[in-house]
């Protein structure tokens, strides 16, 4: 119920529990009909881009395919293919004469489509020369021109269409500092994702769109802004018919994927049901929600744990209970995918980040790895539960109060004082 394995975090969580499943709950929609339909509910993060050898890059796409996942979602970063400037499409950083630019990312979709593997492209990261300021501005800042990211999706999207579906229009904009050095600005946001969408479109209509995955967050801090209310802000701004599937992140965090509390400032495994509360809410009950990223982190005691902390033996046992549960309870979560496969290289070994792998950059697997390995190729077709448990859940606080209330009452009728009888008064 609390998703915790100690004692005392587990009585604390009961209680958390009881107090939040008095509260109104989340419209859902758990019966509408959905206007996308998953490729696979199996996917996993990577970073097939930083891989310097093909070699690499096609054992990584065996090993996923071998462990029965059946996407990935792989950025394809805008600064990395259109680096110098409109147009450019050669790389010089490291070699004058140049080299092709796509050589990379068609090699990647080449291995994954030989494979059978889905591809889920993120697309982000704006090249230096968008912005007057350049880099100054941060790295992640938004394009001065928000027609130059059209051309940079209608390319993408052009150039890979039958091979791509499925398309990630940026990435945590609401968080420092994927929106750069200022505001997160959802209609502005708004705005470039409408702009992403119809250009995409206009590529290849058959093109499915996801929208941004907002970062789970209370912030309101000038840096940051709180996914709820960004996300309300969004559609108020017109974004509501620019995306076919809603992105959503769930990390754990510091609960199992058990955990059951739900609140707007607490965030654990089941924290993006307020996104699709608001989807519901707004109309949108035909959009499905896909969750980009879901894990937890193994990060050392010696190092600050911003994402959670859990054992090895633990995070391994909580991805299959990941899988596990969504199906049957969130019939209308499409891809989940697994955050991450591996990094190229453990320089980043005194980052927190880096422990949410599950492979070590040698392709040496983690017991997370070796229990998604052995459950996904033969998990059984999720039954989603049925329509009475999905009704218990909405009326539950309702109920409860209601008994509690009755309980009350009949408290009072026996504490209350005992007039004598008419009888008893005579005698």
């Amino acid at each position: 119920m609390s998703g915790e394995t100690e004692r005392l975090r587990q009585v604390r969580g009961v209680l958390h529990w009881a107090y939040t499943a008095v509260r109104p709950q989340p419209q859902l929609a758990p019966t509408a009909e959905l206007a996308v339909t998953a490729p696979t509910p199996f996917g996993v993060n990577t970073f097939l881009e930083q891989e310097a050898l093909p070699e690499v890059r096609a054992q990584s796409l065996a090993l996923i395919r071998a462990a029965g996942f059946g996407a990935i979602r792989q950025q394809f970063v805008w600064e990395d293919i259109e680096i110098h400037g409109k147009g450019d499409f050669i790389d010089r950083r490291n070699d004058p004469a140049g080299v092709d630019a796509w050589a990379k990312y068609d090699n990647i979709v080449d291995l994954a489509t030989a494979e059978g593997l889905t591809i889920i492209a993120r697309l982000d990261n704006p090249p230096a020369w968008t912005r007057v300021l350049t880099d100054t501005i941060g790295a992640h800042a938004p394009p001065d021109n928000f027609a130059d990211f059209g051309d940079f999706v209608a390319t993408v999207v052009g150039r890979y269409a039958g091979r791509i579906s499925y398309f990630q229009l940026w990435n945590e904009p609401n968080i420092y500092p994927e929106w750069g050095e200022q505001p997160p600005d959802p209609e502005a946001f708004a705005e470039l994702l409408c702009l992403g969408y119809q250009r995409a479109k206009a590529a290849n209509p058959a093109a499915v769109i996801l929208g941004p995955a907002l970062s789970p967050t209370i912030a309101i801090d000038g840096r940051n802004l709180n996914n709820l209310i960004y996300f309300e802000r969004m559609l108020a701004a017109g974004a509501g018919d620019c995306f076919d599937v809603m992105a959503a992140q769930a990390y754990g965090l510091w609960s199992g994927p058990t955990d059951r509390r739900l609140r707007p400032t607490f965030f654990n495994y089941q924290s993006h049901l307020y996104m699709r509360d608001i989807l519901v809410r707004h109309g949108y009950a035909a959009r499905p929600v896909w969750i980009t990223e879901m894990g937890w982190n193994t990060v050392p005691e010696q190092l600050p744990a911003p994402f959670g902390r859990v054992t090895e033996e633990e995070q391994a046992a909580y991805a299959v209970a990941a899988y596990q549960r969504a199906p049957q309870e969130w019939p209308w979560v499409g891809v989940i995918n697994y955050w991450f496969f591996k990094r190229a290289a453990d320089f980043e070994v005194n980052e927190p980040f880096y422990y949410f792998r599950l492979l070590e950059p040698d392709s040496t697997p983690l017991p997370a790895f070796t229990a998604l390995a052995e459950y996904l190729p033969t998990a059984p077709t999720a039954v989603p539960k049925s329509a009475l448990w999905f009704s218990w859940q909405s009326a539950r606080p309702g109920l409860i109060l209601l008994g509690g209330g009755w309980l009350f009452w009949l408290l009072l009728l026996a504490l209350a004082p005992r007039h004598p009888s008419a009888d008893q008064t005579d005698q």
